[in-house]
C-alpha cells in the first residue's frame, strides 16, 4: 500500500487499486480512465496501465482497478554505465519516437492540449508566491529561467507524458541488457511538446544520456526548449509545494534560490 496526497494505491500481484482520498480526486477518475484508454491505443511498444473496470463503488469515493506493470526503475548510475548507455538511449528514443508520431487529432478528443499561455501564467504565480521567499540572487536566477520559458516557441505536436522522470519508467533485463517495458503515471499526459519529456529524461539521467537520445531522434533543434523546460523544474516543484501546503517540496524546490 502506498499513500499519496490524493490517492491510496494498493499494488497486488497482477493489478493495482487506486482509492481517491477526496471527492475532487474521485471526480477525476473517469477522465483518467479515458486518458489511459487513449494512450493504450497508441502503439508505443511498451506497457501502460490499462483500466480493468469503470470506476467502482466502494469506500467514500469509489475506486479504480488498473493492470499492474512489472519492472523496476533504472538508477542513474546503472543507466549511464559505459556498457549500457547506448542501449538505454536507444530504448528511450524508440518510445519517444512513437509518442511524437502519435495521431494527435485522435488524442485531442480525450487529452488536454498544451496551453500557449501556460508559461506566462506560471511566471506570474511564481513571482507572486515564491519571490518573497527568495534571495535577491535567487530572484535574478528565477527571472532568467522564467524569461526563457515564456520566450519558447509554442509546440503541440505529439503525445507528451508530462512527468517522465526515472521513477515512472520501468525496465526489465533481456539478455543481460535493460529493456524499457512500461511507463506509469500518465496523469499529466497531453498533446504537447516532445522536448518536455526529453528535458525530464535529462533531469533524471544526466546530459550524456539525453544528448544521445536527442541525436538518435535527430531533434537537435529542440535543445533551446529542452534547456528552458529544465530551467522550470525546480520552480514547478516549489510552486506546487507552496500551493499544496507541502513544506518539504517547497523547501527542496527553493534550495538554489535562497
Amino acid at each position: 500500500m502506498h499513500s499519496g496526497q490524493f490517492h491510496d494505491v494498493l499494488i497486488a500481484r497482477d493489478r493495482v487499486f487506486r482509492f481517491p482520498k477526496t471527492a475532487a480526486a474521485a471526480a477525476e477518475l473517469p477522465g483518467r480512465v479515458a486518458v489511459l484508454t487513449a494512450v493504450d491505443a497508441v502503439e508505443l511498444g511498451v506497457g501502460v496501465p490499462v483500466p480493468l473496470s469503470e470506476v467502482r463503488d466502494g469506500g467514500p469515493h469509489g475506486f479504480l482497478v488498473l493492470s499492474r506493470l512489472h519492472g523496476t526503475p533504472l538508477e542513474r548510475g546503472d543507466a549511464t554505465s559505459p556498457e549500457v548507455i547506448d542501449v538505454v538511449a536507444a530504448e528511450f528514443a524508440r518510445v519517444l519516437r512513437a509518442m511524437a508520431g502519435a495521431d494527435v487529432e485522435k488524442l485531442r478528443l480525450v487529452l488536454a492540449v498544451a496551453d500557449a499561455g501556460r508559461w506566462r501564467g506560471f511566471a506570474g504565480r511564481v513571482r507572486a508566491t515564491l519571490f518573497p521567499l527568495m534571495s535577491e540572487d535567487g530572484r535574478a536566477r528565477a527571472e532568467r529561467e522564467l524569461a526563457a520559458a515564456v520566450a519558447m516557441d509554442h509546440v503541440a505536436t505529439g503525445l507528451v507524458h508530462g512527468d517522465l522522470g526515472g521513477e515512472n519508467v520501468l525496465w526489465q533485463q533481456a539478455e543481460e541488457l535493460p529493456r524499457l517495458t512500461g511507463i506509469v503515471d500518465w496523469d499529466e499526459a497531453k498533446v504537447g511538446d516532445p522536448a518536455e519529456d526529453l528535458a525530464a529524461v535529462g533531469a533524471s539521467y544526466g546530459p550524456e544520456l539525453v544528448e544521445r537520445v536527442v541525436a538518435l531522434l535527430g531533434a537537435g533543434d529542440a535543445w533551446p526548449r529542452i534547456r528552458a523546460y529544465q530551467g522550470t523544474f525546480a520552480l514547478q516543484q516549489a510552486l506546487a509545494g507552496a500551493e499544496d501546503g507541502d513544506d518539504e517540496e517547497l523547501d527542496d524546490g527553493l534550495t538554489g534560490y535562497r
